[in-house]
């Protein structure tokens, strides 16, 4: 994987990009998720009475939260501490790549690390995991300092290969646990008939896609699956035209759920993990010979040939009488577990002899490294280092891995699940698999909360900033801001209120008229903008898209009421303020100093500025802003150069 040295940079700064968007995004909501009168305030998982010193506490929890006192703040605002010092040093790392060095990935890694173990509920998410173990691997794939950036290193063959090593099972699991889980809709291929009705926030494009011929959409199901199932077979293909194919296709897979869905940093971050499958020179075009430039068009043709035989093979795809495409699985499912049960236990093999040959790479480049033989021995040690990190963090990856079938968890040795199961809190390696089974397919379950000051009404609902509830209300694009309640809120309506015991603490600030929790709701429409409502019930609603004819009258749903979610709630009702109690929300640490003046009035004074602009164009405008530094910081050596020249 020689020549690696601008795929590894813009992995680098593609990583920096997502940070700054996670630290954003996560600022933004603390007061309202995490603050004292939050929902869940992050107080409650850090028990700061006792004795014991900080560093001990940090052995049992470790957070970078538990130096707020020392600092004479308190957690909430030793969170903004963190996210903004966060958001920073990403920004920076996006601008110039000289920042994008090994301490300060190893930096970002530590403070999101510290802010995932006081998340709770609303930090349980896929892609939270997935950055953790992404940004270990940004770390060791950063050069230690800023000068590495200007030059290839041996052991980028090493760390960009665990990279691919990531993507490889972030999208074969999720293929495989799609069939594997027994969802008829997956089996039957209409998940995108549901799919796009049911996703949490869809966009506006979302709608559209809902509305594509059926027999198009079982189509692109399928297509869908192959992606994820056969397409990642190629990723340790050594060819580089077969991996860019699969690239092209990956990157196509990611666009598409963009466009129809609000996932946050999610599928900009497997992007930035698909880049792993790339050398320089798909980047940068020097003159190739002949041979050369016939053979990558063979070989991207041939995997071309091979994806549409697979496709018309496993896929049944043909043109019946009507001139339409029909698409329907032809395996079946002993035929599925028994072939996805040899490949967790093939994919290991490749994949270990995949990573002996990067490590065999980065050897033999330290070994022929020009300079002097101080310098061969200090590369050959760090290739040393390297290769014994990745080797561990493959090892331990196996076992998540290997979960995907019962075959592969009998190869696991016994040292390795002891390992994984040593560092599993430290989400050095996870388990992935999105979108298991469809939900929402008798229509999509929404909790609708409202809120009234008699108990015989009216009722007026409160709205959500992003996601569906009023049914004229337009389909947002807010991605790659994540709106944490909103997607809980989604969640919640798959179960019962009594499995989200976070509502009730949501109930009880509505019913406080809790600022810092409206805030993470649609001021705008706020139906008691005066004085709280004396009571508060939810009730469960399926909503389903409008017709083609029906959207012209504005509405983009349709909604039908179910029944009551939870019952009648106030502000004094015991058994509410009882379980808050319990759950330690109404109880703030008695150990929490007060907060420093001067540090909480900067920090107060940033905040005073976010809480006006609309999350997702903050966000953007964090994305421009550093486009233009870029474009700046790049014209101006040749300013310089031309004024030298004169």
């Amino acid at each position: 994987m020689s020549g690696s040295r601008y795929t590894r940079n813009l992995f680098l700064r593609g990583m920096s990009v997502i940070y700054m968007f996670a630290f954003a995004s996560f600022y933004i909501q603390i007061p309202g998720l995490y603050g004292t009168n939050g929902i869940l305030p992050a107080h409650t998982q850090l028990v700061l009475k006792g004795t014991e010193s900080v560093f001990s506490k940090m052995s049992i929890k470790p957070t970078l939260l538990w130096f707020a006192p020392l600092l004479g703040l308190n957690i909430e605002y030793m969170m903004d501490v963190l996210a903004l010092i966060g958001t920073a040093l990403a920004f920076t790392g996006f601008v110039k790549q000289s920042f994008c060095t090994a301490p300060t990935f190893a930096i970002l890694w530590t403070l999101y690390f510290s802010l995932y173990q006081v998340g709770q509920t609303f930090m349980e998410f896929q892609w939270d995991s997935l950055l953790l173990e992404a940004g270990i691997l940004a770390a060791l794939a950063a050069p230690m300092m800023s000068s590495g950036a200007k030059k290839s290193s041996p052991v980028d063959s090493i760390s960009l290969y665990s990279v691919r090593w990531l993507f490889f099972r972030l999208m074969f699991s999720s293929g495989v646990v799609k069939l594997s889980s027994g969802c008829p809709t997956w089996w039957g291929l209409s998940a995108l008939n549901v799919h796009f009705e049911s996703q949490c926030i869809p966009t506006p494009l979302a709608w559209y896609a809902h509305h594509l011929p059926v027999w198009f959409l079982r189509f692109v199901t399928a297509f869908a699956i192959l992606l994820e199932t056969v397409v990642p077979m190629l990723f340790f293909v050594p060819f580089k035209a077969v991996r860019n194919v699969a690239f092209l296709l990956q990157v196509f897979l990611q666009i598409n759920i963009i466009l129809t869905g609000n996932y946050n940093f999610f599928n900009l971050l497997t992007i930035t993990l698909s880049l792993s499958l790339l050398d320089d020179d798909f980047f940068i075009k020097e003159p190739k010979s002949l041979f050369y430039q016939v053979t990558t068009i063979l070989l991207s043709l041939m995997s071309g040939v091979f994806l549409s035989y697979a496709m018309w093979v496993l896929f049944e795809v043909r043109l019946n009488d009507d001139g339409v495409i029909d698409t329907s699985i032809a395996f079946s499912v002993s035929q599925f577990d028994k072939v996805v049960g040899a490949a967790v236990v093939d994919f290991v093999y490749i994949g270990l002899c995949g990573l002996a040959y990067a490590i065999a790479t980065g050897l033999f480049g330290s070994l022929t490294l020009s300079g002097g033989l101080i310098k061969k021995v200090l590369s050959l040690c760090s290739v040393v280092m390297y290769s014994a990190a990745a080797l561990f963090l493959f090892a331990i990856s196996i076992v998540p891995h290997s979960s995907l079938h019962p075959n592969g968890n009998n190869t696991v040795l016994p040292e390795v699940r002891q390992w994984y199961t040593q560092t599993k809190h430290l989400h050095l390696v996870d388990a992935y698999g999105l979108f298991r089974r469809m939900t929402g397919v008798e229509g999509r379950p929404e909790v609708v909360i409202e809120g009234s000051n008699s108990i015989e009404g009216p009722w007026n609902e409160y709205h959500f900033l992003y996601k569906p509830g009023n049914v004229n209300a337009t389909l947002p694009f807010v991605a790659p801001y994540q709106p944490r309640l909103d997607w809980q809120m989604w969640f919640a309506a798959l179960g019962t209120y009594h499995q989200n015991p976070w509502l009730m603490s949501l109930t009880y600030r509505l019913l406080s008229g809790q600022p810092e929790v409206l805030q993470l709701l649609d001021t705008s429409r706020n139906p008691f903008p005066n004085k709280p409502p004396r009571y508060i019930k939810a009730s469960l609603y399926h909503y389903r898209y409008t017709t083609w004819e029906e959207r012209w009258s504005s509405s983009w749903w349709t909604r039908v009421r179910v029944g009551e979610y939870f019952p009648i709630f106030t502000r004094d009702h015991p058994p509410l303020l009882d379980y808050l109690n319990s759950m330690k929300v109404l109880s703030p640490s008695s150990k929490e100093r007060s907060p420093n003046t001067l540090l909480t009035t900067v920090l107060d004074f940033i905040r005073s500025f976010v809480v006006y602009i609309e999350p997702s164009i903050l966000i953007i405008s964090l994305f421009i802003t550093g486009c233009v530094l870029i474009t700046t910081i790049r014209r101006q050596p040749r300013k310089v150069r031309r004024n030298k020249g004169k």
